[in-house]
């Protein structure tokens, strides 16, 4: 067993937005950080094998549940590698029923990274069409906040979902190679096992890399693991109530062909509606070819692959219920209530008849599956309002924190959680 010889003042276990945000803004205020992150830092190619290695590689980045995939990203970064770069409001009116406020921190965050809805340039012949003719049907269907450099950004570009290789996306990355230009030391490929904890207190990690356990100490341990990887870390540290009754967001791809557009490659979840009340979002989401052929498979769609460059595709997301636990090796259980499939159904009612006004003949049903596991280390329950677990100096900053589903992508939310996080650490 080796043990780092250094000092640190954090150590920073995952690097997704959370995590990213927490050690940027401690190496910013002149702490020494060590940030541990389970996967490579290899540079994005936007190459389907790479995204499989990082991304769908089954029991690491892609777990089942009752047949559903629940995809993340482990990487440096995170899940943000592949996300679609949309940027929500938090649930500022949930979040301060436990105590946390983080207006101020998201307006800073917005002032540091690019926060804009895409130019009409970069918004595609389809997420177009799918935004005019959910107009037409008297849907508030706007353009999203994209977390975008527009600059750098290429139309009819399809590569957002394997990874931007042109540094167009930003992703928690950013945050990491700031927090490493700041003196920051980052180790990849190193597999966090638990918390190392003395007289209730949490002193260091035990972690894997190349087979070997190391440990290191620091005076701060802040685990951004996600909401499968914290809680897993939390059981092997003695916090054994942590990984049950969470949220993961399900979503259903409608498909509907049409006749005159030629598309395919473009930029997802252009525009959209959240349907709060009736607890689902209807977003464009044109995927990569690949994806398209895959959704269709998935359901036995085979006569469908071959439409990919005229198929309109939305993407609707629900709000779904809490339950479910997770195995102490990070493998999900979590069945998917009737009520939240009735929203799902819907929501999918909704999506096919905006196609056919769309122009497409025929709508129907792909592919299921979910992202954003959270709510597995609640505010309130195995955390206080300022993210601090039941042992001292052990805090908790990714989405497994937030305590309530609310069925939108949660990165800002992140951001500003970290950097309210980071404050509090530091004084």
């Amino acid at each position: 067993m080796t043990t780092i010889n250094q000092n640190f003042d954090a150590i920073v276990v995952g690097s997704g937005p959370g995590g990213a945000t927490v050690a940027k803004e401690l190496s910013t205020r002149g702490k020494k950080v060590l940030i541990l992150e389970w996967g490579s830092n290899s540079k994005i190619r936007a190459s389907k094998i790479q995204m499989f290695n990082m991304a769908g590689r089954p029991g690491k980045g892609m777990l089942m549940t009752s047949g559903i995939p629940v995809v993340r990203g482990i990487t440096t970064g995170g899940t943000s590698i592949f996300y679609y770069a949309s940027a929500f409001d938090p649930p500022y009116e949930m979040l301060r029923k436990y105590g946390v406020e983080i207006e101020k921190e998201i307006e800073e965050v917005k002032s540091e990274v690019p926060y804009a809805p895409l130019s009409d340039d970069l918004m595609g012949p389809m997420a177009k069409r799918i935004m005019e003719s959910a107009r037409d049907l008297g849907y508030d269907w706007q353009k999203m906040p994209k977390l975008i450099y527009q600059d750098k950004c290429k139309a009819k570009c399809w590569k957002c979902v394997y990874g931007c290789p042109y540094g167009a996306k930003w992703t928690a990355r950013d945050y990491i190679e700031e927090a490493i230009s700041n003196g920051a030391r980052l180790i990849n490929k190193a597999r966090v096992e638990k918390v190392i904890i003395e007289n209730n207190k949490a002193v260091g990690v035990a972690y894997i890399v190349k087979g070997k356990t190391q440990k290191a100490y620091a005076d701060k341990i802040i685990l951004g693991a996600g909401g499968i990887g914290s809680p897993v870390i939390l059981r092997a540290s003695g916090i054994k109530d942590a990984g049950y009754d969470f949220f993961m967001d399900p979503l259903i791809t409608v498909m509907g062909p049409v006749e005159d557009l030629k598309g395919g490659k473009e930029i997802c979840m252009a525009g959209g509606v959240h349907m709060d009340d009736e607890g689902y979002l209807m977003s464009d989401m044109t995927v990569a070819k690949g994806f398209f052929i895959g959704f269709n498979a998935v359901v036995f769609n085979f006569n469908k692959i071959f439409a990919h460059k005229r198929t309109l595709v939305i993407m609707v997301k629900i709000r779904d219920r809490l339950g479910g636990m997770l195995n102490d090796d990070g493998g999900v259980r979590k069945v998917i209530a009737k009520s939240d499939w009735d929203v799902l159904n819907r929501g999918a009612d909704k999506a096919k008849k905006i196609l056919r006004n769309a122009g497409a003949k025929q709508a129907y049903s792909a592919m299921i599956m979910a992202a954003h596991p959270g709510g597995t280390i609640k505010i309130d329950d195995l955390v206080d309002s300022n993210l601090k677990t039941e042992y001292d100096n052990l805090y908790v900053c990714d989405c497994s924190v937030i305590p309530e589903a609310w069925g939108l992508p949660p990165t800002l939310t992140l951001l500003g959680l970290g950097k309210r996080l980071a404050k509090h650490l530091a004084e």
